[in-house]
């Protein structure tokens, strides 16, 4: 497993401890990185994602809702909501992933992660946000 792969999947363990446990983003780094050793590039792009998310969950999840047909966004799955964010940010505002390895990571951890049909209910969702996506 490449070392970016890794990241998103820490990443996406600490916004799922943020948004379920309720801790703050210190508590859930903590919690997690106490517990593992990780190199330094695996953990500095965990926090780029984990940091860039958090500050733009606000915007994520307004675009969340309205892509989201039909879904309340407090009704998905945990896990897929934590994929989600995390992909949209990726996808929105880390521009030098190319979005179709976004999408594939998502689909991939979502797999890992969630149910069955979660790589075919995040891939839909991030497509249609890939069509947001700014070009540099």
């Amino acid at each position: 497993m490449g070392s970016r792969r890794i990241s998103r999947e820490c990443a996406m363990q600490i916004l799922y401890a943020v948004d379920v446990c309720k801790l703050t983003k210190a508590e859930a780094e903590k919690s997690f990185w106490q517990t593992k050793d990780y190199e330094k590039g695996i953990v500095a792009f965990a926090q780029e994602l984990i940091d860039g998310t958090i500050a733009n969950l606000n915007e994520i999840n307004e675009l969340l809702k309205q892509t989201a047909e039909n879904w309340d966004i407090d009704r998905m799955a945990s896990v897929d909501r934590a994929i989600l964010r995390l992909a949209s940010y990726e996808l929105l505002y880390a521009l030098s992933t190319p979005p179709n390895a976004v999408i594939n990571e998502a689909i991939e951890l979502a797999k890992d992660f969630s149910t069955d049909e979660s790589g075919k209910f995040v891939n839909g969702i991030l497509d249609k946000i890939k069509a947001k996506r700014k070009i540099k």
